[in-house]
């Protein structure tokens, strides 16, 4: 058994036990709030990048949170379901009715939240992806993906990239490529291959992502068992960008090969990209699109998977079979949400946001020497900070005072692969708290440059 963590490693997360998380308990938090954080921390089992926690919470509304004592964050994190910001009251007057009706099926019976909820998915999708199953996370999405492509294909290997995030269960980390999820958690889901991302080869190769493509084709030409290439359309957590000319040809790879492609789109659908899915940009289809966070609404939690007709034949197998999986909340949850993003054309305001943003933040980069690079879509932006920019080293221990710096004027986002600050803030926000959000961040970066 493994009692000692390496709590010095840089990973996704919050660095949440350094001296600066010490610093900010002991200098922004009150006495209330620091014997709540005890009580936490005495009755949850402690687990990486959620222990201990920062804050305690009383409220959330549009695109704030807000603590026990009455501050507020502008929330840039929202762990990314906040796409049609926190409360939203049409959610909110939805699910109390359908409470009133409704509140749970059994499984063995279907509801009309439901059946309009997968109706309603399958018009989004182009083509013959029209067949839905509903589960209450995104993990079980992914378990149900890779359980549906061993039933078509009849292969049980799977090609994923290194870095990569699937969710955080025992079968979603086998095919992840993040180590602090896999961290003594051995012997995992055999028949994993791992391939380097197309970032990889970005300044060492003049962004050359034909070698990425090369060494998919090499991999799927030599192994005979490959059934599926699971893959972030676009790498949420520290905003990478793949072009399109990448997935095209990988899509023509899984066509060649016989291969399944799925796509994780679990915190990047759903309008976070300025499409109501990230393929869109790319003029793909997968064949297994998982999806959720912001499927809720930010109240229930909710996520689905949505595949071709052709691959409705498998009624023997079980291939969900979740407690919630036709929940008459979630589906109510799901319609909403979809309904709210279309009514409220925040697909086009996230355009128009993003193209704000490129312009706010190239200045940002120009004035602040600790910008390497950023890289943006829609409304998902990642603030890389280097020490040299040309060295590229890593500036861990800057991000973290810059993030703190934030934090204490009200701005909370996440910090991921250790110096890259990620912002996706609520697709409702308004260009007035983006411009308060960016003057904090812009504050914060002059005290450590």
């Amino acid at each position: 058994m493994k009692n000692q963590i390496n709590t010095n490693k840089k990973t996704e997360g919050d660095i949440n036990l350094s001296s600066e998380r010490h610093a900010w308990i002991e200098s922004e938090i009150d006495e209330e709030t620091k014997l709540l954080l005890e009580k936490d921390a005495r009755y949850f089992l402690h687990q990486s990048m959620s222990t201990p926690c920062l804050d305690v919470l009383k409220s959330c509304d549009g695109p704030y949170i807000e603590n026990i004592s009455g501050k507020k964050y502008l929330d840039f994190h929202g762990n990314n379901v906040h796409q049609i910001g926190y409360g939203n009251p049409i959610l909110i007057e939805n699910l109390i009715k359908q409470l009133h009706k409704l509140s749970f099926s059994p499984r063995r019976y279907t509801n009309k939240p439901a059946i309009k909820f997968a109706e309603k998915l399958a018009s989004l999708t182009p083509s013959n992806l029209n067949r839905v199953l509903l589960t209450p996370n995104g993990s079980s999405a992914i378990g149900i993906a890779l359980k549906l492509a061993r039933a078509v294909t009849g292969k049980f290997k799977v090609v994923s990239f290194w870095d990569s995030f699937h969710g955080a269960s025992l079968d979603a980390i086998g095919v992840g490529g993040e180590s602090v999820f896999r961290d003594y958690m051995g012997p995992l889901m055999p028949g994993v291959e791992r391939i380097p991302p197309p970032v990889t080869y970005r300044g060492i190769f003049e962004n050359n992502e034909n070698k990425c493509l090369e060494y998919l084709e090499y991999v799927f030409s030599k192994e005979n068992d490959i059934g599926a290439f699971i893959a972030e359309t676009i790498r949420n957590t520290d905003v990478q960008i793949p072009s399109k000319n990448f997935w095209q040809e990988a899509r023509k790879l899984c066509d060649k090969h016989g291969i399944l492609l799925i796509l994780d789109e679990i915190p990047i659908a759903l309008g976070r990209t300025g499409k109501m899915f990230a393929f869109e940009h790319y003029d793909i289809e997968p064949d297994i699109l998982c999806i959720g966070k912001g499927l809720g609404g930010g109240i229930i939690p909710q996520a689905a998977i949505i595949t071709r007709d052709d691959y409705n034949a498998y009624k023997d197998i079980s291939l969900g079979h979740y407690t919630h999986e036709k929940s008459p909340l979630g589906s109510i949850a799901g319609l909403t949400t979809l309904n709210i993003i279309e009514e409220e054309r925040l697909l086009k305001k996230a355009n128009k946001d993003e193209v704000y943003f490129r312009a706010a933040l190239s200045a940002l980069k120009t004035k602040h020497k600790l910008i390497g690079d950023v890289r943006g879509i829609g409304l998902l932006w990642g603030i890389e900070l280097v020490k040299d920019k040309i060295s590229k080293e890593k500036a861990i221990d800057e991000a973290e005072k810059i993030m703190y710096n934030c934090l204490k004027k009200g701005l909370s986002f996440k910090v991921s692969a250790g110096n890259v600050l990620q912002l996706s803030p609520a697709l409702t926000i308004t260009r007035k708290e983006i411009d308060k959000a960016l003057n904090i961040l812009d504050e914060s970066l002059a005290l450590i440059s």
